[in-house]
């Protein structure tokens, strides 16, 4: 097959990729302009749409695209229909990233990911190297949302077994799941059809705008920029242990640390 087909294939498949990319983006800046009711119904559309498209166009690569894009839908209904059992919203994570686990696990196993969280022999051998990056980046991205959200504490004090719940929820939960979804397969996924660089800005800008949540443009840029980071970081190193340290980190500081002390932890 000549370079040219497989170049016009791909930009084939980008095309139709790039459709629920959009809309999905969509979804989440009418969020942010408060248009809650159609962005939760566009999300709708795209989960049951696309397993119909999938069937239509008997493309692999491009259904395989569209589970990955799916799982954005789902985290994004899970969010916002998720009504708060506890008066401690931080236990809430637990209720809207557990039921992802099973969607997670289809995707990944009709994918045929290798799924592993093991450090690789590099990253075994400098262990404090690579920790001390994990623990700077998330404390950089952290004070960056901080200064734009002023999120307020998650736990009543800085406690041993405060830390530790939140470390568990924000670490196994939230920076988990979400590093496997937006890095381990979308990013990944991506890359076979658009190439390593435009896959990271495209996991990146909807890693942004699926914190349109918090209702600022600033934070869903903040993020982005964070997405691209991360995703960085995962391109060299392949390692999801450590992207998912970083973004674990990093909610440990911005819901719990940097609260109570203060911007700069109280140093400056």
């Amino acid at each position: 097959m000549s370079i040219s087909k497989i170049s016009g294939h791909l930009t084939h498949d980008a095309k139709i990729i790039l459709v629920p990319v959009f809309l999905i983006m969509l979804a989440e800046l009418l969020l942010l302009m408060g248009q809650d009711y159609i962005s939760i119904w566009m999300h709708v559309g795209i989960i049951l749409c696309l397993p119909f498209a999938s069937i239509y166009l008997h493309n692999r690569e491009i259904t395989m695209a569209f589970q990955s894009l799916m799982l954005l839908s789902a985290l994004r209904l899970l969010n916002i229909s998720m009504p708060v059992f506890f008066e401690t919203t931080l236990y809430i994570f637990i209720f809207i990233y557990t039921p992802l686990v099973i969607p997670i696990y289809i995707v990944l196993k009709a994918q045929d990911f290798q799924f592993s969280f093991r450090l690789s022999d590099e990253m075994k051998k400098d262990r404090v190297k690579y920790s001390l990056i994990a623990v700077i980046v998330a404390l950089a991205i952290a004070e960056g949302e901080y200064a734009i959200i002023k999120a307020g504490s998650l736990i009543p004090d800085l406690s041993f077994m405060s830390l530790l719940q939140l470390s568990i929820v924000m670490i196994f939960f939230v920076g988990l799941i979400e590093e496997v979804i937006f890095r381990y397969i979308l990013q990944t996924r991506l890359e076979r059809t658009f190439g390593i660089w435009p896959a990271l800005l495209i996991a990146s800008a909807l890693f942004g705008v699926m914190h349109s949540g918090y209702g600022t443009i600033y934070e869903v840029l903040m993020t982005a920029s964070a997405g691209l980071v991360i995703g960085y970081l995962y391109v060299r190193t392949r390692s999801l242990y450590l992207v998912t340290m970083i973004h674990g980190l990093t909610n440990v500081f911005l819901f719990g640390i940097i609260p109570h002390l203060g911007p700069g932890l109280g140093l400056f």
